[in-house]
């Protein structure tokens, strides 16, 4: 041992720090490394468990939009089915406005054709009563008489009446 003791090295005391050593290390493995090292372990495991849920999420996200986009076309579609259906409906209104119209103005004119014949009627029969008043009237003069009013008035209706039937 005398190669230590050259060196100016004392047993005794390079044991007693050997053991304080070793005591010291073996303290911080129990104390501190393994309790660090656990530490270390869960935070590292929390950091991967955040990006997993981190992962998650994005590909929820994903998701979402394309759900999102396929409801929008959806919708979008189910938009123009019911513009397409009112433009439809918007037109079949209108025939059927328009059909009502021609059924109302036919009508009208129907109405319009059987006024004009009765008022024509009217018109003729007061010229027939006017031109037997007259004719009367021009008979009584000629004769310079008076004339039975019944008995004439008939017999002039008699001659209107065989010359309208040879008229027709």
């Amino acid at each position: 041992m005398g190669l230590v003791e050259n060196l100016g090295i004392n047993l005794g005391s390079l044991i007693a720090y050997l053991i304080n050593f070793l005591i010291l290390l073996a303290l911080l493995t129990f104390l501190g490394y393994r309790p660090i090292m656990r530490m270390l372990d869960q935070r590292s495991a929390k950091i991967k468990e955040s990006m997993d849920q981190a992962e998650q999420i994005r590909e929820e996200s994903l998701r979402a939009g394309e759900e999102v986009k396929g409801k929008l076309d959806e919708a979008r579609r189910e938009g123009q089915a019911i513009i397409a259906q009112a433009a439809q409906v918007g037109e079949r209104v209108k025939e059927e406005a328009r059909q009502e119209a021609r059924k109302e103005a036919e009508k009208l004119i129907a109405k319009a054709r059987l006024e004009i014949q009765r008022e024509g009627e009217q018109a003729r029969e007061q010229l027939r009563q006017e031109f037997v008043g007259l004719a009367i009237l021009a008979a009584e003069r000629v004769i310079n008489e008076t004339l039975d009013n019944k008995a004439h008035q008939r017999l002039i209706e008699q001659v209107l009446e065989e010359s309208t039937s040879l008229g027709k």
